[in-house]
């Protein structure tokens, strides 16, 4: 059995738990978890809050992980005991339709992406994955990620969550020198999208409703930071954006930002609320011709680019390392906004929980 955190029901706050992993096959690598962060997907599962993904309890969330491998299966090549390695929202595929064989295997045609946690366990270890609020995973080695020793290990964990999620949308629609791109939101997905966007060479935009973090938007790499709420500073950037990405996990009015896309510019939703947006006026669409998107986490070939691309720059996220036994305070804090920018939880705590 494994230690881990679970919660029993929508209404239970996390509370130590054992839970069953499958033994490890031919074609897994097992390791000791030695960081998770914490995501605000993980609120919403653990909560029940998406009607089209209900919950399966017990729930261990977690999808952000970062440990040191224990052992591998006899057709494991690429980790060995004792290698660093990840895992991120995804821990299976079905490995042979157009999607997946473009390495886009977060978009599998068959609906087969098995998330990391509250996804359909196939192996029958148990009803549905569990995630990284545990001390140990076992995954196949095609969903296992190689991490640098040259980063700080807990603040890489949201790498795996909010900095994929950032990055793969960011390359997607073209990021770079010349372009002008907006980041709505500074959270844990809105603080990863400003490093990136700035370490891509993009001009690049803060939007926020604080005004409290304009100068923390800045030292991220915002060249500008603009007060959502203030009209007048809204209106400087009217049709000037070639890309916005809204990382807001709230329902909210998108037509303001609409209007600060050029022809042909599009807004990417990246946040994902329990409660749908606003219908945005068409008028704002159809006299640029601009487009709402939508995009999630990237492929396991993008997300090992993106872990290489923040090796190489030294781009991590700002953290705030918690032991397991917080995580419930934790949650209360992330939805009053009070973290900057990310929890993650060291998991050597764990055992002193189980």
């Amino acid at each position: 059995m494994t230690r881990a955190f679970a919660a029993a029901s929508s209404q239970s706050p996390l509370a130590p738990a054992n839970i069953a992993r499958r033994e490890v096959g031919p074609n897994d690598v097992e390791f000791d978890i030695l960081y998770c962060g914490v995501c605000h997907s993980d609120i919403h599962t653990v909560r029940n809050e998406w009607s089209a993904w209900p919950t399966v309890y017990p729930c261990v969330p977690g999808h952000e992980i970062v440990g040191r491998v224990t052992k591998v299966g006899s057709k494991v090549t690429a980790f060995k005991p004792g290698d660093l390695a990840a895992v991120g929202c995804m821990v299976d595929s079905c490995g042979t339709c157009p999607s997946c064989k473009e390495s886009l295997e977060q978009y599998c045609d068959n609906g087969g992406t098995v998330f990391t946690y509250n996804g359909p366990d196939s192996h029958n270890a148990a009803p549905v994955t569990y995630g990284g609020y545990s001390d140990k995973i076992v995954v196949n080695e095609k969903f296992v990620l190689h991490v640098s020793p040259k980063l700080d290990l807990a603040a890489t964990a949201p790498l795996l969550c909010a900095g994929i999620t950032l990055y793969s949308p960011l390359k997607h629609w073209g990021a770079g020198p010349g372009k002008k791109v907006g980041i709505v939101g500074l959270g844990g997905l809105g603080h990863m999208g400003v490093k990136l966007s700035h370490a891509l060479g993009a001009q690049t935009v803060l939007f926020t409703t604080s005004p409290s973090k304009v100068a923390d938007g800045k030292r991220l790499g915002a060249g500008d930071v603009v007060v959502s709420t203030n009209a007048e500073e809204m209106q400087k950037h009217l049709r000037s954006f070639d890309l916005i990405i809204n990382t807001v996990a709230a329902s909210h009015d998108l037509d303001p930002f609409l209007s600060l896309l050029k022809r042909d510019g599009t807004m990417v939703l990246v946040g994902a609320p329990a409660h749908p947006h606003p219908s945005p006026t068409l008028f704002n669409l159809i006299l640029a011709r601009r487009s709402i998107a939508g995009s999630g986490i990237g492929g396991i070939a993008e997300t090992q680019e993106m872990l290489d691309f923040c090796a190489e720059r030294n781009i991590v996220s700002d953290i705030e390392l918690i032991p397991i036994q917080g995580i419930n305070e934790a949650y209360e804090r992330i939805l009053k906004g009070d973290v900057k920018y990310r929890f993650v939880i060291d998991m050597q705590s764990i055992r002193k929980s189980v």
